[in-house]
């Protein structure tokens, strides 16, 4: 039965991720794992996230003030929808769903070809705890993933000030107001809290799929498709039941 399966594979997640913290791999090779994670996944992901963010942004902007047709609504709403759009779903959860097709697609890729290439199996025959060796590295790396966030959100915000003010829509007073209205410090804690989940369900999600995936060369292309769709399965739900917890 799907049901079985799937309760099975939530079942061998569970397990996998207390094994990532048996048997620790020695500091001195863990930090060179750490550092190269950090480049392969966080920096190399600074510029697509840059770019889409800064044009999202502007958008929301352009999109809200085409959509202010009653001359009685004050022009600052502009600032303010595209403020609130960006920091409290645009950035932490869809910029989430993007990486999870650049960063789960390498690391089930990476995590995949070293399993079919017998690479893992090399590891555990040398008495290296793999899954501690492979996926520990990628969850450390990703506590900068919560700053690549942050970026999001100053560049899609920068982005809609922009395009609302040299587009004509509003002057720069009046966005810069909209941003400052009735802003609520939680949220910038609430889209980091959810960022910080988001960033454990990149780092092992497609690590568990590329970990425990069969087959050949084939397979690592449909493993890498498999771990996307599931990440941001996951991803979406979580970003409900957070909302509901965090702001309701």
């Amino acid at each position: 039965m799907m049901l079985i399966r799937y309760l099975t594979q939530i079942g061998r997640y569970f397990i996998m991720l207390k094994d990532v913290f048996n048997r620790p791999v020695k500091w001195s090779a863990m930090k060179q794992l750490i550092l190269k994670e950090i480049d392969d996944l966080i920096i190399d992901s600074l510029g697509i996230v840059c770019f889409i963010s800064f044009f999202v942004g502007g958008v929301v902007a352009i999109q809200t003030a085409l959509n202010l047709t009653n001359p009685l609504i004050p022009k600052y709403l502009i600032g303010f929808a595209t403020r609130q759009s960006v920091v409290l779903e645009f950035a932490p959860t869809f910029i989430s769903i993007i990486m999870a097709g650049k960063m789960g697609s390498f690391i089930t890729s990476s995590i995949g070809s070293m399993r079919v290439t017998e690479q893992i199996e090399a590891l555990e025959v040398m008495g290296v705890n793999s899954l501690n060796y492979l996926v520990f590295p990628k969850m450390i790396a990703l506590l900068l993933y919560p700053f690549v966030i942050g970026i999001a959100m100053f560049l899609g915000v920068f982005g809609g000030y922009l395009a609302g003010v040299y587009g004509g829509f509003a002057t720069s007073h009046e966005f810069i107001t909209g941003i400052q209205e009735d802003f609520i410090p939680y949220h910038i804690v609430y889209a980091f809290i959810k960022t910080f989940v988001f960033a454990f369900l990149l780092s092992t999600i497609p690590s568990f799929h590329g970990y425990f995936m069969k087959g050949g060369a084939l397979e690592v292309g449909k493993a890498s498709t498999v771990s996307f769709v599931w990440t941001s399965v996951v991803i979406i739900l979580m970003n409900y039941i957070l909302t509901q917890l965090l702001l309701s």
